[in-house]
């Protein structure tokens, strides 16, 4: 199972120097049995798209989070999904229809070797990203200015890089 996880740039940089991650709350995303059945049509790429924008939309709220911000100070403000590889029957996955279709609580870290991929805004998305951490509350509630402040952020594309990519990333930032 492909299992995508909210993160942050300062989560990002403990995921390379320690070799693991703890996920906030142990919140991630997947294509789920109760998310194929919400969907009519679309294949499994569609639907991990799908998944793949939750997880950033749930990123943005890491951003804003005052404990995770005050990490990632001197961090630019992007959003990071990383992109990791379960067993379909790990006892360390349980999902949570719940809360939402494709959410799922993972047990324990992440362990580097299981990333297959992270997913990260460009230096373009910056400003969108900032002024959506502000009011995706907002957009929660109904706001329809904030929704578009927060469909504005998440129209950037996330640029993928491979795990072994990553070091290399951080050093630019």
């Amino acid at each position: 199972m492909r299992v995508y996880v909210p993160a942050t740039l300062a989560m990002l940089q403990q995921l390379v120097a320690q070799g693991s991650l703890r996920p906030v709350n142990g919140t991630a995303f997947a294509v789920t049995p109760t998310l194929r059945e919400a969907y009519s049509e679309g294949g499994d790429d569609e639907l991990a798209e799908v998944v793949l924008r939750d997880a950033a939309l749930a990123s943005l709220r890491l951003i804003g989070d005052f404990d995770v911000r005050g990490a990632a100070e001197g961090l630019p403000p992007r959003r990071v999904v990383l992109e990791a590889d379960f067993d379909d029957a790990s006892d360390e996955i349980t999902l949570r229809p719940d809360l939402d279709d494709a959410v799922l609580r993972l047990a324990g870290e992440i362990p580097l070797e299981r990333v297959i991929a992270a997913y990260v805004d460009n230096a373009a998305a910056e400003p969108a990203v900032l002024a959506a951490v502000d009011v995706v509350d907002a957009a929660d509630l109904g706001d329809e200015d904030a929704e578009l402040t927060v469909g504005d952020a998440q129209d950037h594309d996330l640029a993928w890089y491979a795990p072994q990519e990553l070091p290399f990333l951080l050093e630019l930032l």
